[in-house]
């Protein structure tokens, strides 16, 4: 491929609520960042043509999406929203030459790869082990889970899964009664049920049932608000079991993948209350393993402070796929 195609390229994160894009116009430089409603849109052709002709409708041959969905074949049918389409009519509605779709954790991980120390904060452990792998999760419209594995070259490759959908399995009593209240809600109950920000909602919802209290109109944030100005102790009990919940399946992950470099949380729930967070019952949950408590003790937690890591993901998923294609 001629050099003069190879930039600028077009970027895109694409969630259950918002769609993210930008442009990568030279090596690591990535410009023009906007966020589109997804709702405000009936395809995610018409997105992109908005987002172009917000930027000056410059000449793109090379794009990546990152999307919240499985990508299996050509055909996206997305999880948390009504989009649905063709990776290759989209491709050339748009008159592109390549069109790289991949799950947006898969783009989450590969971001961690080029993340700055100033945009990770530590929630215990300690030194990540090299050439180990990294476990990668985050709860926001749903809930994104991937990990990173070390290659014998040094680099890394990206998993693509749907681990947020896993079954949700319940540590105590307390967990046991949500577990339930959400069964007879929904039928299967996933981690996504919970690590979600209509899962705190949900949980929220199952202890109000218990206590007997009416059940106001609640949000994410307002569950959140009320929690951390102490104005309502069942919004804060509903917090403390979001973050544990939260600890129970990063432990979970890190075993599965011996992620002994470190479990790295993503997503915009988190950081939100970061200051609670630390003190959350988060780490001790992490580390309640019985005969791994040792084991997870040692591996270091690290919140993604970045605003948009997705886009650097998926930048640098697209730079790998060129390259083991020879375009570039």
């Amino acid at each position: 491929m001629s050099q003069d195609k190879l930039y600028p390229r077009l970027l895109a994160d694409i969630g259950g609520t918002n769609a993210r894009f930008a442009i990568e116009s030279s090596v690591d430089l990535i410009e023009h960042i906007e966020v589109l409603n997804c709702n405000d849109y009936d395809s995610v052709v018409d997105a992109v043509k908005a987002y172009l002709e917000r930027v000056g409708n410059p000449k793109i041959k090379l794009a990546a999406f990152a999307i919240a969905n499985p990508v299996v074949g050509d055909w996206i049918q997305m999880t948390n929203h009504h989009w649905a389409f063709s990776i290759e009519t989209t491709r050339q509605a748009l008159h592109l030459d390549v069109l790289l779709l991949i799950n947006d954790f898969t783009a989450q991980a590969y971001a961690i790869l080029k993340m700055p120390q100033n945009e990770l904060l530590q929630i215990g452990g300690q030194s990540p082990e090299p050439n180990a792998p990294k476990a990668v999760l985050g709860p926001g419209t749903g809930l994104g889970v991937s990990a990173l594995i070390p290659c014998a070259s040094g680099s890394y490759i990206a998993l693509a899964t749907e681990g947020g959908h896993v079954s949700f399995c319940p540590f105590d009593d307390t967990e046991i009664m949500i577990w339930q209240y959400a069964r007879k809600k929904y039928g299967h109950v996933s981690a996504e049920r919970f690590l979600s920000g209509s899962g705190l909602v949900l949980i929220y919802e199952a202890l109000a049932e218990r206590e007997g209290v009416v059940n106001m109109k609640m949000t994410p944030k307002l569950i959140s608000e009320l929690a951390l100005s102490g104005k309502s102790p069942l919004c804060r009990l509903s917090l403390d079991i979001f973050c544990a919940i939260l600890g129970t399946v990063s432990s979970n992950l890190a075993l599965s993948f011996g992620a002994r470099s470190g479990v790295y949380l993503c997503g915009g729930i988190i950081p939100r209350f970061i200051d609670y967070f630390k003190s959350s019952p988060f780490r001790v949950r992490f580390e309640d393993k019985g005969r791994f408590d040792a084991y997870l003790a040692a591996i270091p937690v690290y919140v993604v402070l970045a605003k948009y890591p997705g886009l650097s993901g998926v930048a640098v998923a697209l730079d790998k796929y060129l390259k083991e294609r020879k375009l570039k």
